[in-house]
């Protein structure tokens, strides 16, 4: 049996007789198939599962099928599962929070009556929050976004809907995007969508499958709905009970969408959001801007490690995990998040962050004093929604006391200030703070809490309201206090009665049983047993002792009972009026916690810039359009944070006209990933609004990281179909589709057009290793075409690192051996060092000028000790292949083959080359081949062959292909 399951300790016994287990297996047959949802049955003292659910559980948990019982027997037995309360909280965790392939659902009743009480999935597990997040920070915020998409011949208008239910928040968006979804992918990582929601009909779609393969990459799970939920004929209605406020604004932004109210819709429909009237008037609807962040796609995320991953070796592995200093509980976690996927793209907003992270690493003492402030700061936010869903209870409000006792130390920390950002830090926080704590917002609460609760007892963990607060239940209080004195007052009289010290012979017990009572040992039972049989009444004896009362007693004893349920029950009335009274301050608290968990995100910013072992620097930001990147003593932070790293730095200088496109060059493991992915993270840093790991920084603001990075073993395909990946979306992603789960290479290319297709010049494009899985030649031309592509058309600056060496010749100044000049291109490399004896290699880590002037391959295969006689062999063939001779090589009928498949053409004749067949493809995908019969079809195809033919005269490249098909 496998290890984790034996550390589970023997499972819950499923206790079921016959009856029972025959009415279950019947209601369990009626339940409607759904390969989706694992469904949980609570059955008090434990939790199971059934079926295929069964089986999920026992392998994916308890990793082993051995802890699998069957319920009822012969053929209609049912596998089934028992699981523990502590179980059934790590599977609901995985489902709800990690997973993006299963819903949760949860059961209550015996027999054959069952009903579901929950259900949760992904991106709306409201009613699992209280086991979600018992002894756990809610980290992120999840938002459940529906998508009604309209294709017509100019594309697919998108229109999305999205709500966030734990802020609180609706929001609507319709925007224009092109076949590979690029501005929809970059909406879901920003708006850290879980689950989507799409028009079942959509599905059904050939060209709706781009559509899924975006949502796909974001990880989200994707939950159909009928078509009619997408109707948003009530919508201004159903917003004006639902939003703050006026409706008439409501009503003009809806007007403005034509097919994202009815996604809008959908949302309020599937989350139930109109069933529960602790939403009304608590939310709020905006228009959600494309434009409004930098645009970040799931390859930029997962190039750059924005944001954690199971399979991170330490927190600092991503940038999430090393930024992450924030002290609050769980506010400045989520905020964090937030602003990862949503970099700014306005230079004065980017400039007020840095000013104020500048003013707390400036000062050390403001910042320590106000983190340790901060490390005493509930979750406000999640505590003001469980008081407007109205699952709070008086331990909620106590929390939020005392959270908002910390207000005035916070405040005064604050105006003690006196730098250049004093006036910057008045107007974002103190005077927030002021706004919120004056005497008609939180000390007005503060003041209601000090009355109404019984402060003194939460020492002993106990959450009343103060008997001082009600005169009915001060009443209660004292007749309570006045019947235990007299119940102790005959606990004294009965133990002189007796003879029998107080407490040490004669104790006074209350049970459920029996209330209070008398209890001896029954080593003094024999010297009173006379005076017991006569005046009181033995109710029991056990090994403990003997349990007694008399009349007084037990009058004394039900009244006091009595006395105490009533107190109870006013306790309970009115705690519910205090929580009620409480949740009308929501916007104070909502207010204080805007304002406090971005003060502790900017905090942990300046922490982080200053405990480094190599201090970050401020950036200086320029608009889009102006300016350069430049990069001094560049570092990337996540890896230099590694304890067994000696993090070496680089210069980067992106600088238009001269080096806005960048080649690296060098070997394998010599730092080109690294370095241009550390580009590509310190400008999101710094459009984040934190300092940056170099020791200066110049950065010209930028709307889009787009990363490329990466390939594995790739099926080879002919360069026709590369330009065809190039340059026609439709049959990339008919052929991708064919291929899915298969070709790592056309996951590339895909990516690739994306880039080519989403970027602008105002984007920051990285690229790792294009090209480099197909063959040689092939890969090179596509790489050439797309350098060039980026360099004439795109003008974004990038940074393109590759092992085709003559790629280098795109920098070429003088325009030497026919290459075309192109401008702003220059290149790098990642140096190492060969010793001439020995020929080992040493890598440098230093990216300098100019291209690499050899391969490093062997010497990397050495490197991971490969045997010496397969390194010989590498060296001889290398040697041979770099004096490629097909009449020393080969017979004389192969040398016209060879001489074909091996013939290395000039760039230049490439890149001609490459247009004219793109000029082709283009002419191709125009003509209306839905209005024309076969014959016309190939007449026209063969015309447009021939005056290809004819251009390729001039065209070495574009020949092969001619004399190929022949």
């Amino acid at each position: 049996m496998d290890e984790k399951f034996e550390e589970q300790g023997k499972l819950p016994e499923l206790k079921l007789d016959a009856r029972q287990a025959q009415g279950f297996l019947s209601f369990f047959k009626t339940l409607p198939k759904d390969v989706r949802a694992v469904r949980l049955f609570d059955r008090r003292d434990y939790y199971t599962a059934h079926g295929d659910d069964a089986t999920f559980i026992a392998k994916t948990y308890y990793h082993t099928t051995t802890a699998l019982r069957q319920l009822g027997s012969g053929v209609g037995a049912l596998s089934s599962v028992s699981v523990s309360r502590n179980m059934f909280e790590t599977i609901a965790r995985d489902i709800l929070l990690e997973r993006m392939d299963r819903t949760l659902e949860l059961y209550e009743g015996s027999g054959s009556n069952w009903k579901l009480v929950k259900s949760g999935t992904p991106g709306n597990f409201g009613s699992f929050e209280d086991i979600l997040f018992a002894n756990n920070e809610m980290q992120d915020s999840p938002a459940i976004v529906a998508l009604a998409p309209k294709f017509d011949q100019n594309g697919c208008t998108v229109g999305l809907g999205y709500v966030d239910i734990t802020k609180r928040v609706l929001g609507l968006a319709e925007f224009l995007d092109d076949s590979h979804f690029t501005n929809l992918e970059s909406a879901l990582v920003a708006l850290g969508c879980r689950e989507c929601l799409v028009p079942t009909e959509t599905g059904k779609s050939s060209e709706s499958r781009p559509l899924y393969d975006a949502i796909s990459r974001c990880g989200v799970m994707v939950t159909e709905r009928k078509k009619t939920e997408f109707k948003g004929r009530d919508l201004v209605q159903d917003l004006g009970r639902l939003v703050k406020g006026s409706v008439e604004p409501v009503r003009d932004l809806v007007s403005s969408f034509e097919c994202a109210a009815g996604a809008l819709g959908c949302i309020l429909s599937y989350a139930e959001l109109l069933a529960d009237e602790s939403n009304y008037g608590n939310f709020t609807v905006k228009q959600y801007n494309l434009n409004s962040y930098m645009r970040l796609d799931s390859a930029a995320m997962r190039a750059l490690n924005v944001m954690e991953s199971k399979s991170d070796a330490n927190k600092n592995f991503s940038l999430f995990g090393l930024m992450n200093r924030t002290c609050t509980a769980g506010m400045g976690k989520r905020l964090l998040h937030m602003w990862l996927k949503q970099p700014l793209l306005d230079v004065d907003e980017i400039n007020c962050r840095l000013d104020l992270v500048q003013a707390f690493v400036e000062d050390a003492a403001l910042r320590q004093d106000l983190r340790q402030h901060l490390k005493r700061i509930s979750d406000i936010e999640r505590l003001t929604h469980n008081l407007e869903r109205k699952r709070a209870s008086l331990l909620h409000v106590v929390k939020l006391y005392q959270s908002g006792i910390r207000i005035p130390y916070i405040k005064s920390v604050l105006e003690r200030y006196d730098g250049q950002f004093a006036p910057l830090i008045r107007e974002r926080y103190i005077d927030s703070l002021e706004k919120w704590s004056d005497d008609n917002h939180l000390n007005k609460f503060i003041a209601l809490v000090e009355t109404a609760v019984d402060l003194d007892q939460l020492e002993n963990g106990e959450y009343m309201i103060s008997s001082a607060y009600d005169s009915n239940l001060s009443a209660l209080k004292d007749e309570q206090e006045t019947l235990e004195q007299q119940i102790h007052n005959l606990h004294k009289q009965t133990a002189n009665d007796l003879d029998l010290p107080i407490d040490k012979s004669l104790k006074l017990d209350k049970g459920t049983q029996f209330g209070h009572v008398f209890r001896i040992t029954k080593k003094e039972e024999p010297k009173v047993r006379r005076q017991l049989n006569s005046h009181y009444i033995v109710l029991e004896t056990r090994k403990d002792g003997v349990k007694f009362t008399n009349t007084k007693l037990k009058k004394l004893g039900d009244r006091y009972q009595k006395i105490l349920d009533e107190y109870k029950s006013c306790q309970k009335e009115l705690v519910a009026r205090v929580v009620q009274t409480v949740a009308s301050f929501s916007e104070v608290f909502e207010g204080l916690a805007g304002s406090l968990s971005e003060l502790d995100v900017l905090l942990s910013f300046a922490d982080l810039a200053s405990s480094c072992p190599t201090a970050y620097s401020r950036p200086n930001i320029s608009p889009p359009d102006t300016g350069d990147i430049i990069l001094e003593g560049c570092r990337h932070p996540c890896v230099e944070a590694q304890d067994w790293v000696n993090f070496i730095p680089n210069d980067c200088r992106l600088v238009r006209g001269e080096s806005w496109f960048q080649i690296i060059t060098g070997p394998n493991m010599g730092g080109k990933s690294t370095y241009i992915r550390q580009v590509g993270v310190n400008v999101l840093m710094a459009q984040v609004g934190s300092f940056v790991p170099c020791d200066n920084a110049t950065i010209s603001i930028r709307d889009c990281i787009f990363a490329r990075v990466g390939a594995g073993d790739c099926q080879m395909f002919s360069t026709s179909l590369l330009v065809l990946c190039l340059f026609s979306e439709k049959a990339v992603l008919d052929y991708g589709a064919e291929l899915k789960g298969v070709s790592t290479f056309m996951q590339e290319m895909l990516e690739t057009a994306s880039i080519l297709k989403g970027a602008t010049n105002r984007s920051l494009i990285i690229i790792d290793e294009l090209g480099r899985g197909t063959s040689t030649y092939d890969g090179f031309g596509l790489a050439w075409a797309i350098c060039e592509h980026i360099v004439e058309e795109i003008k974004a600056p990038t940074l393109f690192a590759t092992h085709f060496h003559e790629l280098t010749a795109l920098a070429n100044e003088n325009g030497n051996n026919g290459h075309k000049q192109i401008g702003g291109v220059a290149n790098f490399h990642v140096s190492a060092h060969i010793d001439s004896s020995s020929r080992k290699l040493t890598m440098l880590y230093k990216v300098q000028p100019g291209a690499c002037d050899q391969s490093f391959g062997i010497h990397v295969a050495e490197f991971a000790n490969f045997p010496q006689s397969v390194v010989a062999l590498a060296r001889e063939k290398a040697s041979e292949l770099e004096d490629f001779s097909p009449n020393a090589m080969m017979p004389t009928d192969s040398k016209e083959a060879v001489s074909k498949r091996k013939r290395e053409f000039d760039p230049h004749d490439v890149s001609r080359g490459t247009a004219r067949a793109r000029q082709f493809l283009q002419d191709f995908t125009q003509l209306p081949l839905d209005k024309m019969d076969l014959k016309q079809a190939l007449q026209q195809l063969s015309q447009m062959k021939t005056d290809l033919e004819k251009n390729a005269v001039d065209s070495q490249w574009l020949q092969q292909f001619f004399s190929s098909s022949d």
